[in-house]
């Protein structure tokens, strides 16, 4: 059989397998209702108000925003690990997460500082959003401006990791004198949470998610020639620094999105390119892309199912499970791999 029937095939199963765990994702919670409901209230043809309620109004946005998050995290981090050839690299690696971080770390523990002016802004849904939007624009356009004026690709990922150190240094500062009610609300923020979005805000969600991935794949051909070095990129007439640029601005908008809307989730940015490249055994972008958007929705929806606790009240930190399930399944394919493809 052909690579292309192989390929073909195991993209048909993977599809199957997300729809299957968007269905059980949608189907699990702590209030149980009958499979057939599930059906009826996907369409809107159930009698049971408070079942419709909790399908339409959270499981279902819930279950988009884990496709949008997974498949997002998994394919900036595919961007990173090809642009720096490192295999270590994520969608945090530009200190995106750090500057969203930043941001929310001066709505929510500023008034300890500042007083009441940061305080009235938690008034408002929005604010942390906004304020995590803002961080990462800001860390993003240092990026930018830095990158270019920078030749070496791997100046950027170290400035990249500078950035992240200030900002984490800012919010210790703050942390430092900040409340105890507020250093809590700060960490239940840092746990990442898939579950408080709205139809409205997760149309928002969409709408910057979509132009990261628009981005993506007009960076796809840009990414395979940067496989072959910088040196023969330029050879073959790569216009390194836009490449670079759309890949940087792309990384950005799906990352710092999907923190500003979920906080910080963990791991799956990292893994999720290498678990691809295991099973699918290729380094072509044209097939690695969605491939990696596959195998992110699918997992972040796994994770989510698992973190929900079934029967249960109770829902565990989404980054919590993200590691504990996604790390020994990494560790476990390379190990039965024997090397890591790159």
């Amino acid at each position: 059989m052909s690579n292309t029937s192989t390929y073909r095939f195991s993209f048909l199963v993977l599809v199957i397998v997300l729809l299957v765990c968007f269905f059980v994702n949608v189907s699990l919670g702590s209030v149980s209702i009958p499979t057939l409901e599930i059906f009826k209230s996907l369409i809107g043809d159930i009698d049971n108000e408070s079942w419709q309620y909790i399908v339409q109004d959270y499981r279902l946005p819930k279950a988009f925003t884990a496709i949008l998050v997974g498949s997002g995290l998994g394919i900036s981090g595919l961007l990173m690990q090809t642009l720096f050839r490192n295999p270590l690299a994520g969608p945090f690696v530009l200190g995106i997460s750090s500057g969203a971080s930043l941001g929310v770390a001066l709505v929510i523990l500023g008034s300890g500082i500042f007083g009441g002016v940061f305080a009235s802004l938690l008034i408002s849904k929005w604010s942390v959003v906004i304020a995590a939007s803002l961080g990462s624009f800001m860390v993003l356009l240092a990026v930018m401006i830095v990158s270019s004026r920078v030749r070496d690709t791997m100046a950027i990922l170290i400035i990249g990791l500078m950035f992240g150190s200030i900002t984490a240094a800012v919010v210790s500062v703050l942390s430092y004198f900040s409340s105890a009610e507020q250093l809590q609300q700060y960490i239940f923020w840092g746990f990442g949470s898939l579950g408080n979005l709205s139809w409205q805000e997760l149309f928002i969600f969409f709408i910057i998610y979509s132009f990261g991935i628009v981005l993506s794949i007009a960076s796809i051909k840009g990414l395979n020639t940067l496989l072959l070095g910088e040196n023969y990129a330029k050879s073959l007439g790569l216009n390194l620094k836009q490449s670079r640029l759309v890949i940087i601005i792309a990384t950005s908008l799906l990352a710092g999105t999907i923190t500003a809307f979920a906080g910080p989730i963990a791991f799956i940015g990292l893994a999720i390119p290498h678990m691809t490249r295991q099973i699918f055994n290729t380094s072509n972008h044209k097939t690695l892309l969605p491939a990696v958007f596959l195998f992110g929705a699918i997992i972040m929806l796994i994770c989510d199912s698992i973190a929900q606790l079934p029967t249960s009240d109770y829902t565990l930190p989404i980054n919590a499970i993200t590691s504990l399930i996604g790390a020994p399944v990494v560790i476990w394919l390379l190990l039965r791999k024997r090397k890591m493809m790159f």
